[in-house]
């Protein structure tokens, strides 16, 4: 329960208007309830002909108002009785039952007409919150965590949280008040018979309470499993290729034939122990009212109450009336039991801690764009240092490419500059400032990126190409496709600039995509680029149509380049190369191929020549 009321505090204060007039009228739904079981008694009285006295008016402010208003009460009734007879009369107050019982459950659906925003304003706030802390996270922290998993999180998890928690709001606020009010006119009938039920009800609650707690540990291990099934089929999905090509499949179909068959059962074993919360509160509840009956009856028949057998009646009708609520509360505590384990996966996300932050006191952005990366070494887990005492320089509007073989660090490296990743030791340092000293976007503002792997979206090619400039005109996206020579084959699809490229570019082929990122690079028009293998994955002809895009970009730029194909480079105004972790060479491409020198370039460059 502190766990709950801990959710509570952070996600419902914007909303506490709405929770104030839900708690205000479950407040009226339970008083008009209590009156219109009180219309039982003098119903059964007449009936059965058990109270026949004669009654005087009394003036409020006389006597208590509970006797004032009991007394006047029987008096109209009387009065009815003598000027219209019992059966009107019967029927006047069957009339009024009528009434009182559509007051009080007009009251019922306001209280839930009120709960509903607040329940659905929460889970939109916590997937805005997820979806706004996701965008925020470092890239390290997707290293780290499976994107199946992290999707599971916020489509899963958050569905499981509105369908049990936020569901059980509603019981939650209102069937507390019903309880409470009930038991309050319950010790105003009898206060030794509702002493005995305080007595029963925390034992039963007890029992309850135990297998919630259980329900909690194996919905917990549910929801994990759920994550492990959606990473599964993200994996799935996005090596189909590969899966078919290497006759894999019945391998990945039994892995995940393994994994379903484990969330089946652990969804077997929270479905039955969220099941078993009806049954239980109903054989409980059912229990405790053959205990009351026992020790009220035995009450009245031995003389030890002033209770009548009407009273007494309408005691047992309120007692049983708690029943309901009190099935509803253990269900909507099973229900927030279960609720809360994927509030504990959600919460792993939403208390990560992001390594990349702002500094409390920014520096403006320097004027030069030249970099210098001084003793730079970098570990991803704190053990093994992909980067060791690193030493460049790359001066404002010069080219520098990185070589060298497959780990040896040069994407690491790239990844530094713009804060993807801070170094363990050493700095990274722009216009003589230190990153750390910069707003994370400004400076990321300074930066733009062309990748070996073209990341478009599922939007317009316009779209794509402005993304991240709000500001772009048609004009604008135009003039940058055609410097990436991009325009042609734009102009030759079906909408134009107006065409959906599909799912991460599906529809175009890969020179087409690597040109529509060059040409979102150029509109940014950023001092310092960051191309990582940009033509690796490409043909010949496309290949040559990229590199000439690339060129056009790179002019006047501070440019960082990390290449495959090192005939791409020979212009570099350096080239460095490395090897695990270090910088072993660096020199232009002349002075890396003179005759006497026989380093690592070198050979590089001949194992090329030689394909």
């Amino acid at each position: 329960m502190k766990d709950f009321i801990a959710v509570l505090r952070r996600f419902v204060p914007p909303y506490k208007k709405y929770l104030a007039l839900n708690i205000f009228f479950n407040i009226l739904a339970a008083i008009l309830t209590l009156f219109s079981f009180a219309l039982i008694i003098p119903i059964l009285e007449m009936l059965f002909k058990i109270r026949e006295g004669v009654y005087e008016f009394i003036p409020v402010g006389t006597a208590s108002f509970k006797d004032v208003a009991i007394n006047n009460f029987y008096y109209y009734t009387q009065e009815s009785i003598t000027t219209y007879g019992p059966g009107t009369t019967l029927a006047a107050l069957a009339a009024l039952l009528v009434v009182m019982t559509g007051l009080k459950t007009g009251a019922t659906y306001l209280s839930s007409y009120f709960i509903i925003p607040l329940r659905a304003g929460i889970v939109r706030d916590i997937r805005n919150y997820m979806y706004r802390k996701i965008t925020a996270l470092p890239i390290s922290f997707f290293t780290v965590e499976r994107k199946g998993d992290v999707m599971a999180r916020m489509s899963g998890d958050v569905a499981e949280l509105e369908n049990s928690v936020m569901a059980s709001l509603d019981m939650l606020f209102k069937d507390p008040v019903m309880i409470i009010v009930f038991l309050s006119m319950m010790l105003m009938i009898s206060w030794q018979l509702t002493i005995f039920v305080f007595i029963l009800l925390p034992l039963a609650g007890l029992v309850m309470g135990r297998v919630g707690r259980r329900l909690k540990r194996t919905s917990l291990e549910n929801q994990n499993q759920w994550g492990v099934l959606m990473s599964n089929i993200e994996e799935t999905l996005g090596g189909l290729r590969i899966i078919k090509a290497f006759n894999a499949e019945g391998k990945v179909r039994d892995r995940f034939f393994r994994d379903n068959e484990r969330f089946y059962r652990l969804s077997t074993s929270v479905a039955r122990r969220q099941t078993l919360a009806h049954p239980m509160s109903e054989f409980l509840g059912t229990t405790a009212i053959a205990i009351i009956l026992w020790f009220g009856g035995s009450l009245i028949l031995g003389g030890h109450t002033n209770m009548t057998a009407p009273k007494f009646i309408y005691y047992m009708v309120i007692f049983y009336s708690i029943i309901n609520p009190a099935k509803d509360l253990s269900k909507a505590m099973y229900a927030i039991q279960k609720g809360l384990a994927s509030m504990t996966r959600i919460d792993a996300i939403l208390s990560a801690e992001n390594p990349i932050k702002d500094p409390a006191t920014p520096r403006s952005l320097p004027s030069k764009a030249d970099i210098s990366l001084r003793d730079v070494s970098f570990s991803y887990d704190g053990t093994t240092e992909v980067l060791r005492h690193i030493n460049l320089d790359i001066p404002a509007g010069s080219t520098v490419a990185l070589v060298g073989q497959s780990g040896s660090g040069k994407s690491t490296l790239a990844d530094l500059i713009p804060r993807f990743y801070d170094p363990t030791a050493g700095s990274v340092t722009i216009g003589d400032t230190d990153l750390r000293s910069l707003r994370v976007h400004d400076l990321r503002s300074l930066m733009g990126n062309v990748n070996q792997e073209a990341i478009l979206f599922n939007d317009t090619i316009f779209n794509n190409i402005a993304f991240g400039v709000d500001s772009a005109t048609q004009a604008e996206v135009e003039r940058a496709a055609r410097i990436a020579n991009a325009h042609d084959f734009i102009m030759a699809s079906e909408d134009g600039y107006n065409t959906v490229i599909g799912d991460r570019g599906c529809r175009l082929s890969g020179g087409q995509r690597q040109r529509l990122s060059i040409a979102r690079a150029i509109l940014k028009n950023p001092p310092v680029l960051i191309l990582d293998e940009a033509t690796s994955a490409l043909d010949s002809e496309s290949e040559a149509l990229v590199q000439e895009a690339l060129e056009r970009l790179m002019a006047d730029r501070t440019t960082l380049v990390i290449a495959h194909r090192l005939s791409t480079i020979r212009n570099a105004d350096m080239i460095c190369v490395l090897s695990e972790g270090r910088i072993i060479e660096q020199g232009t491409h002349e002075q890396l191929m003179r005759p006497e020198a026989k380093g690592h370039y070198r050979r590089l460059v001949e194992m090329q020549s030689a394909k």
